[in-house]
């Protein structure tokens, strides 16, 4: 197993307390104690059927690295630094099982492992290595692992939060559809919505799915048209987004969408790219911020990005992976103030964290426990499309079923 040697790293074995106040302390793969490097790995999907959300994804991830390395953040004691590896799986569950045979040795943890069919596999080999991962993945069974913490909402708490907001605004009385991804993303937002629409007493009258990467979605559309679905839940990829709503534009039916937070690309707001009429309908339910949004930590990330983007241009994905990437950070960052930069102590560094916003740019968020279960606090915007932004059509709450054993 290649690891960082060094005469600082074998005098914290011989005397861990040496180490303590900000040192780091222990014995590590991926960790450099003489030079406070940690190195990070990042398994992403770079060239598959989810690159569009990706690639900002790893841009997001990778300003944060460089504000880091910089100096003067603060999001880790001074002088330590990062380097990363980065792999690109496809969003193809093999490719991501070679990918982190080929870099498990190598660091210290996952700062992101991209995707939910391309974690779940991860899991298993993650519970023997002791590899903490921070998965772009909202599935409640990734979070059900110790190793893979879903640091937001769930993709099932979105599909609840979305039924209560459908019968808020219809008054009740209300017909309700899906369509979703046939993977472990697309049912975990199924089975919330279910259960809400359950709790409703309201009637799920289309469920229709799709495989990754589907182009032609007449039938589903026409599925959703005929059974008289007025409120459609979306838990699909933006690729699919795009040409599902404009089919159901050309065929004349005009439901409210409701988008689950992996619906979305900010190059719709182009004109150019889409039509901006399609997107009249539709409705995003999540519960990260938006660009922009007057939040504390708004700030520096605009400042990081100008920085360190290196021309990347806008993209609500970049806002996305830097605010994954902080999570992993937080955790280094309380291990090395622990005296402990190893596995296990990032792990137990993790499971500090309560109540915890990044400075505004979360919703507090709880990873004590397991299964993780962060935040409850799901809300519904809109884009507005001439201007590039979103407006909040109902705030941060729970499922309203939560206090009914769901």
């Amino acid at each position: 197993m290649k690891r960082f040697e060094s005469l600082p790293a074998i005098l914290c074995i011989l005397a861990a307390s040496a180490c303590a106040g900000g040192e780091g302390g222990g014995d590590s793969p991926g960790v450099d104690l003489e030079n406070h490097v940690i190195r990070i790995g990042l398994l992403i999907d770079l060239s598959g059927p989810a690159s569009a959300i990706g690639r900002p994804i790893q841009t997001g991830y990778e300003i944060l690295y460089r504000r880091i390395n910089a100096g003067g953040s603060g999001l880790l004691p001074e002088g330590w630094t990062v380097e990363w590896v980065t792999r690109d799986h496809g969003y193809n569950p093999q490719q991501s099982v070679q990918s982190y045979n080929e870099i498990s040795e190598d660091v210290l943890f996952l700062g992101l492992s991209f995707g939910t069919p391309t974690t779940l596999p991860l899991q298993p080999m993650m519970s023997r290595d002791h590899m903490l991962a921070i998965p772009a993945s909202l599935s409640s069974r990734t979070g059900r692992n110790e190793y893979t913490p879903v640091i937001t909402p769930t993709y099932r708490t979105e599909g609840m939060r979305a039924v209560d907001w459908a019968v808020e605004r219809s008054g009740g009385d209300v017909k309700l559809g899906i369509v979703y991804q046939q993977d472990d993303y697309g049912m975990d937002a199924v089975e919330g919505f279910e259960l809400e629409a359950e709790f409703h007493g309201v009637e799920i009258v289309a469920s229709q799915p799709i495989a990754p990467g589907q182009a032609d979605f007449t039938a589903v559309v026409s599925a959703l048209e005929s059974a008289g679905a007025e409120y459609v839940m979306l838990t699909i990829l933006p690729g699919a987004t795009g040409p599902l709503l404009g089919t159901a534009a050309q065929l004349g039916y005009a439901p409210i969408w409701m988008g689950s937070s992996p619906t979305w690309l900010d190059a719709f707001f182009d004109p150019d790219v889409v039509p901006p009429a399609i997107f009249a309908n539709y409705y995003n339910v999540g519960s990260l911020i938006h660009w922009g949004e007057d939040v504390p930590g708004m700030a520096d990330f605009l400042d990081a990005f100008e920085a360190h983007g290196q021309g990347a241009t806008r993209d609500g994905y970049i806002l996305s992976g830097y605010l994954y990437a902080s999570a992993g950070i937080e955790a280094a960052r309380r291990a090395i103030e622990a005296g402990n930069l190893t596995r296990d102590g990032l792990l137990e560094a993790l499971h500090t964290i309560r109540d915890w916003d990044a400075n505004g740019m979360y919703i507090p968020i709880d990873l004590s426990t397991v299964p993780y279960d962060a935040s409850r606090m799901v809300r519904v915007t809109k884009p507005i499309m001439a201007e590039w932004t979103w407006e909040t059509i109902s705030d941060f709450a729970p499922p309203e079923s939560d206090g009914a054993g769901h």
